[in-house]
């Protein structure tokens, strides 16, 4: 993890709008994806570290999380995907066991989206 996506972790933690146990669980996400060699940069999953942030936050909160429009275009997308895809349904999974947050289908698909492009970053 680089100094930048560090510093974006501690102003989610400093900054009062996540929970912390939503920010250790996103952090050891983040962790375990550098363990198995993927480049986890502010460039590389800054935007999956954000969404997953609040995403989990809102559904902690008891706030909504609306399905997106494009669920069907997004699934197809992942079809060439399925390691990210699966890899996405496993981060639900604990996020639901460990945080109690349940998120649904198309968070899945979009966090299953950043999965795939860090996947590319790690064989192109």
């Amino acid at each position: 993890m680089d100094d930048q996506l560090a510093l974006r972790i501690q102003l989610f933690r400093e900054g009062g709008q996540v929970r912390p146990e939503v920010v250790d669980f996103v952090t050891a996400e983040l962790a375990a994806l550098a363990d198995e060699g993927a480049p986890v940069t502010e460039e590389t999953a800054g935007m999956l570290t954000s969404h997953l942030m609040m995403a989990l936050t809102r559904l902690l909160d008891g706030e909504p999380i609306e399905q997106f429009q494009t669920d069907e275009q997004i699934a197809a997308e992942l079809a060439d995907h399925p390691a990210a895809v699966e890899r996405a349904r496993r981060v639900a999974a604990r996020a639901e066991k460990e945080l109690g947050a349940a998120l649904p289908g198309s968070e899945v698909n979009f966090m299953a989206m950043h999965l795939a492009v860090l996947a590319q970053r790690v064989s192109g």
